[in-house]
């Protein structure tokens, strides 16, 4: 079934990082939209162009009386709300599981108490800690290795009950390395954001290990628009999202480096992180089969978030 552009729809976190970009797709595709962040880790900037085009609710995800009122009369939620930050997780697992499970649980609870029809759901390739397979099929058995990625893997099984119990119609994305425009705002900025902030000050990438670790990048933009496609489409089920090609991140350090210019610097090593994964790579075989999306090249997306950067700084007299 396809669904019309006449929706109501909630994104949770929709200030954040690829929330905002998500509720501007939606914005500019003519949805009425409804937006509820606790600005814990987002901008009112990041929609500050369409501010006046929806509806704003202040709150958390945990607060019951807020997400009644932030989903009341609305057809669809877009669930991005949570906090990301694996290394921070071992140290504040109760937090994170206070806001990614019983935030996602009394969301859905709502959902299905005032008529929602449909809830997509922002996972994370942290679900599959060290997989066996690479790259990963969505059927790959779920072995988290940080809080976050148990917090987001409990939190699956919470939309999925929903989904058999209630009749909710879901979608499940599992985000691999998302980046792009806006992360400059975020405090879990990227690594590539990490990157451009140093190389375009002079300074050298902080690569923290060898540099041997392998990950997937997509393009921000990308993943509003495979949202806003899974709205349109009336697409259930649960997907990989990210671009099948897995970058070093000593490569990737290189390539912006290549982008300013300064083939003299050279990155410098840190000690590797507690929970870091080695190799992430998605397997797209079932995305590319049912959504139709163009992906940005990992260099093309680097060279516009790069321009993103330099505007940001020039505004902001960095």
């Amino acid at each position: 079934m396809r669904w019309g552009f006449d929706l109501r729809v909630l994104v949770t976190g929709g200030v954040g990082f690829i929330g905002s970009h998500v509720v501007e797709e939606l914005v500019r595709g003519g949805y009425e939209v409804v937006v509820l962040d606790n600005l814990s880790n987002s901008d009112l900037r990041n929609i500050e162009g369409f501010l006046d085009e929806v509806v704003f609710f202040k709150g958390d995800v945990r607060d019951s009386d807020v997400v009644s009122k932030a989903v009341e009369g609305v057809d669809a939620v877009v669930h991005l709300a949570a906090l990301i930050d694996a290394v921070e997780s071992f140290d504040k697992p109760l937090l994170y599981h206070e806001v990614n499970v019983y935030g996602t649980h009394v969301l859905l609870k709502k959902c299905v108490d005032l008529g929602v029809s449909r809830f997509i759901y922002a996972s994370t390739t942290a679900v599959y800690g060290e997989p066996v397979n690479v790259p990963t099929p969505e059927d790959e058995f779920l072995k988290p290795i940080n809080p976050y990625g148990l917090t987001k893997a409990l939190s699956e099984k919470l939309v999925k009950y929903y989904s058999r119990a209630y009749g909710l119609k879901t979608t499940i994305f599992r985000l691999f390395n998302v980046y792009g425009p806006k992360q400059w705002r975020s405090r879990y900025a990227g690594v590539i954001t990490k990157f451009i902030e140093r190389v375009s000050k002079g300074e050298p990438p902080i690569i923290f290990g060898d540099g041997e670790q392998v990950r997937d990048f997509i393009y921000v933009e990308d993943v509003a628009k495979v949202f806003i496609k899974s709205l349109e489409e009336g697409v259930d089920g649960l997907y990989n999202l990210g671009t099948g090609r897995g970058v070093k991140i000593k490569d990737l350090a290189e390539l912006v480096i290549k982008a300013f210019g300064l083939k003299e610097l050279k990155p410098i090593h840190a000690p590797p992180r507690p929970g870091d994964i080695i190799r992430s790579v998605a397997d797209i075989t079932k995305l590319k089969e049912v959504f139709n999306v163009k992906l940005t090249d990992l260099e093309e997306g680097i060279r516009k978030t790069i321009e993103d950067y330099k505007n940001h700084s020039r505004t902001n007299g960095r």
